[in-house]
């Protein structure tokens, strides 16, 4: 059966491999789609979310779960020019595109660290990192709970993580009209500029079932993450939801 017979999401025993398909189809457009999408704030969206996972300056120690083509690991050498940073992605389109950025980019005087991966089998020791940071990520991964046990195994304790995520709005009236556009404007959008119409119906989809923010928080506390708390941006169309890791530091 076809993904277009089955609707616009996939089943979950094949998500991992559709998901994998389609960003690599959306590759190159991703980061273009992404401005056009967001009226262009997704970048201040992910300067707030990096700046809550460093906290202190000094040196650290960061990872950023599902790089994608590299804009949080590349806000976090901004941020933190002396910092290790390493992006993991399991899409390799989104990989070589990212690799190209950082090579462009040059933020500060360490480079962006690129490796395959996948959230759910971070190939990292435990403890390794200071701080998790994590955009747009949540909603593509097949098991959400074993997602932030990951990323709090491969924390040292007291370590912080920063997750930036597509939410509904709460106001009624925006909400709906968040929606409009959201499920209406964006699929034909993306289309048009991709190519690829499937997956920008995926993307909007992919939001209906999905956990709100209240509900990311609790999974966090019961997945190794206390002081857990989130902030909505953009009239509640994104959150970020923070924490550290248990454990003494």
């Amino acid at each position: 059966m076809t993904q277009d017979q089955r609707g616009p999401l996939p089943q979950p025993e094949g998500k991992a491999v559709y998901v994998q398909q389609m960003f690599g189809a959306i590759a190159r457009r991703y980061d273009a789609m992404n401005r056009l999408m967001t009226l262009g704030r997704d970048q201040s969206w992910r300067r707030y979310a990096v700046a809550q996972a460093l906290g202190e300056p000094g040196p650290l120690r960061v990872l950023d779960v599902a790089t994608g083509t590299g804009d949080l690991g590349l806000e976090a050498l901004r941020q933190q020019p002396e910092a290790l940073v390493i992006g993991v992605d399991f899409v390799p389109d989104m990989l070589h595109l990212a690799q190209h950025k950082a090579g462009t980019a040059a933020p500060g005087p360490a480079p962006l660290h690129l490796t395959a991966g996948d959230a759910l089998n971070l190939p990292f020791s435990d403890g390794a990192f200071d701080a998790i940071v994590t955009g747009f990520a949540l909603r593509n991964v097949t098991d959400i709970p074993a997602a932030f046990a990951e990323m709090a195994r491969v924390t040292r304790p007291g370590g912080r993580v920063a997750c930036l995520e597509i939410a509904k709005p709460q106001t009624p009236f925006f909400r709906q009209l968040f929606g409009l556009y959201f499920y209406r404007l964006v699929p034909i959008i993306g289309g048009w500029l991709t190519g690829q119409p499937a997956a920008y119906s995926y993307l909007p989809n992919s939001l209906t079932g999905f956990l709100t923010p209240d509900e990311i928080a609790e999974v966090m506390r019961h997945s190794g993450w206390h002081q857990v708390s989130y902030k909505r941006l953009m009239l509640g169309v994104v959150a970020v939801h923070v924490g550290r890791r248990e454990g003494r530091e």
